[in-house]
């Protein structure tokens, strides 16, 4: 684990999909381990830091859990500056 003088090495990760998708109760269920049973959509943007130990050292997101609802799409696209990485989600059973 980085020790509090070690700079944890963090990267930006957009979590994109439709509403439903599940990309909140992805982040909540690494966060917690609880799974989210009821639907609560997102407005707009929440960030949830996440940190994973890999073999070459801890690591840290800012996991941007942006909103599905597209209505809320046009402010998806400022969001997608300065990312490193994407999570697409959609739901299979989706028509």
């Amino acid at each position: 684990m980085a020790s509090s003088s070690e700079t944890l090495p963090t990267f930006k990760l957009l979590i994109v999909g439709d509403g439903t998708a599940g990309k909140t109760t992805l982040v909540k269920r690494h966060l917690s381990g609880e799974f989210e049973k009821r639907y609560l959509p997102t407005l707009g943007v929440d960030v949830f830091p996440l940190r994973f130990r890999t073999n070459h050292g801890d690591i840290s997101f800012e996991a941007w859990d942006t909103a599905g609802q597209e209505k809320l799409a046009g402010l998806r696209d400022g969001y997608f500056i300065g990312a490193h990485a994407a999570i697409i989600m959609f739901d299979i059973t989706s028509k």
